[in-house]
């Protein structure tokens, strides 16, 4: 009988600000890694979170944490990128494309030379456009560049019609959809509540397109009212990363609206999509009505005037 040994599971985080150090808590606790590898430009910083995270491992019995290089990415399964300026009060996600470009192109580059061969995880903003920038500067395949997306903006969602309709989340079926960002929408026409369509029971208990409408415009200012009275928002992306790393680690499949490629193009947008092992293994095209279209298509040329203005 041969002894069939696995392959530690490996991930590397690069950038231990808010979102990444709550990535790693987050992570940890699931216990579905061997190894978690923080490589940060604070090393001090890096370092005193590695020696506060390792002590989890007294509860999980899993996870190693230390801190490293981008090199240390040469045998990692999953490579998570959080690294970034991130977005002060009254700016868009938009307004850091630049900056965050650059830092992205420091990152990326040295990562595959290391010999990785894994999947890119990222969740710096702006979303789509610095995982669109991912897979460009790696030249991976598409399937093995994913960005957070929507996800986080669908977990707002569920949580405002959660309340509004007073039902459990795990009852609704309903996805923001296009740009982590100004553009994106609901996509109300396809969204269902114990399998019923959504604006059928919202016609029955009386709550009117006006109020659908306003629970829209609060997810999609959400992440700026929290930043007004926090200075940042994480515990939400970073569980999201963490759902989305667990699905890699382990091959079980989930859907998430993540920045996924769009059709035929370059370029990654918030989209449902099944992760697994193979990173991206299908993007869910939604039957979208009309207006919804209208939007995504709106979304799409947003994003893509932003990569054509990319220096």
């Amino acid at each position: 009988m041969t002894l069939t040994i696995s392959k530690p599971k490996k991930v590397l985080l690069v950038g231990d600000g808010a979102v990444g150090s709550s990535f790693a808590f987050a992570l940890q606790q699931m216990g579905v890694a061997d190894e978690l590898v923080i490589a940060d430009l604070k090393e001090d910083h890096a370092k005193g979170d590695v020696l506060d995270l390792e002590d989890i491992s007294a509860f999980t019995k899993r996870t190693k944490v230390r801190y490293g290089q981008y090199s240390d990415a040469k045998d990692a399964d999953v490579v998570v990128i959080t690294a970034g300026v991130p977005r002060k009060p009254g700016e868009t996600r938009l307004d850091l494309v630049n900056k965050n470009v650059s830092i992205l192109k420091s990152i990326v580059e040295p990562v595959v030379q290391s010999g990785f061969a894994g999947t890119f995880v990222v969740s710096s903003n702006p979303v789509d456009i610095l995982t669109t920038m991912t897979q460009k500067l790696s030249g991976f395949p598409k399937n093995r560049v994913i960005g957070t997306g929507t996800s986080l903006d669908t977990a707002r969602l569920l949580v405002e019609l959660s309340q509004k309709f007073e039902v459990s989340i795990d009852e609704i079926n309903a996805y923001v959809l296009g740009e982590h960002g100004d553009s994106e929408f609901v996509a109300y026409d396809e969204a269902t509540i114990n399998g019923i369509a959504l604006k059928q029971v919202a016609n029955d208990q009386k709550i009117s397109s006006t109020d659908l409408s306003a629970i829209e415009e609060d997810v999609r200012k959400k992440g700026s009212s929290i930043i007004g009275l926090k200075g940042a928002t994480f515990y939400g992306v970073a569980t999201c990363l963490a759902n989305i790393t667990k699905a890699i680690l382990t091959n079980q499949s989930i859907v998430l609206p993540i920045s996924a490629p769009y059709r035929d193009s370059d370029l990654y947008i918030g989209n449902p999509a099944v992760i697994n092992g193979n990173g991206i293994a299908n993007v869910i095209d939604m039957p979208l009505s009309d207006t919804e279209q209208t939007q995504m298509q709106k979304s799409v040329e947003t994003m893509q005037t932003i990569l054509n203005d990319i220096k």
